[in-house]
């Protein structure tokens, strides 16, 4: 299904983004790759190795003209845009007691108003295909928040928010739009955990394991794939959040 069509991927050059753009790849769609600061070309090398077609773009997708400029370009070198995955996003922990409001806005507009953004500037686009998916990066903290993380948590909870919203706009044109809440994913942050730390963790996880970016972008391509699945939030975080 997934064969010929236009996936962009913010925040693509590593970690998760990096694992859900060669999941695509090899697929064989086309893919657009996001990035800000961190080249990407590691990650059009992956993908070009997987037979796949790849177009680099550099953008700040927490500027709104930035993430237009995008989503233009994504059209203009592949034709359509078909798949859109929000994943860019940034940390700034710290207790909320002592935050720094810069801390706080940084975070919101890195990790949610880049999601409007972007969503923003596509979804033109995907209603007069009458078709297309966006899939949103969350996090299990937008569901239990976690100390020492309130920016972050508000702002993986608005995505949720920006979902709902999006998805009840969108489906009368077969537009879906779906979210995916990692739990602890082994990342670069989480490998310079200390080991009690990590053994904490471990312990509140049901199949006792970080998950992989893998894992992540398997639930992105069944979501990418379902277009009768709209509005839901799938918790990829090995049993920690259950409801």
């Amino acid at each position: 299904m997934l064969q010929g069509k236009t996936v962009i991927v913010t925040g693509a050059a590593k970690g998760i983004g990096q694992a859900i753009a060669l999941a695509f790849a090899k697929e064989g769609a086309n893919l657009v790759v996001n990035y800000r600061h961190t080249p990407a070309e590691e990650t059009a090398e992956a993908i070009k190795q997987a037979g796949a077609s790849c177009f680099m773009v550099q953008a700040d997708v927490s500027d709104f003209s930035q993430a237009e400029h995008l989503i233009k370009e994504a059209k203009a070198h592949f034709g359509s845009v078909d798949v859109l995955i929000n994943n860019a996003g940034i940390t700034r922990d710290g207790l909320l007691m002592r935050m720094k409001e810069e801390d706080f806005d940084a975070v919101i507009t890195n990790n949610l108003k880049s999601t409007f953004n972007t969503i923003r500037h596509a979804s033109p686009i995907m209603l007069k295909q009458r078709s297309g998916a966006i899939i949103n990066i969350s996090s299990v903290t937008a569901l239990i928040g976690n100390a020492g993380q309130a920016n972050y948590a508000a702002s993986k909870a608005g995505i949720l928010g920006l979902t709902f919203a999006t998805a009840r706009e969108l489906a009368p044109r077969g537009v879906t739009c779906n979210a995916i809440a990692p739990g602890f994913i082994q990342t670069d942050m989480t490998d310079v955990l200390k080991d009690e730390i990590k053994e904490s963790i471990l312990a509140a996880i049901p199949l006792h394991r970080f998950g992989t970016g893998e894992d992540v972008a398997k639930a992105a391509l069944f979501l990418a794939e379902n277009t009768y699945l709209t509005g839901q939030v799938i918790r990829v975080d090995g049993g920690m959040v259950m409801q």
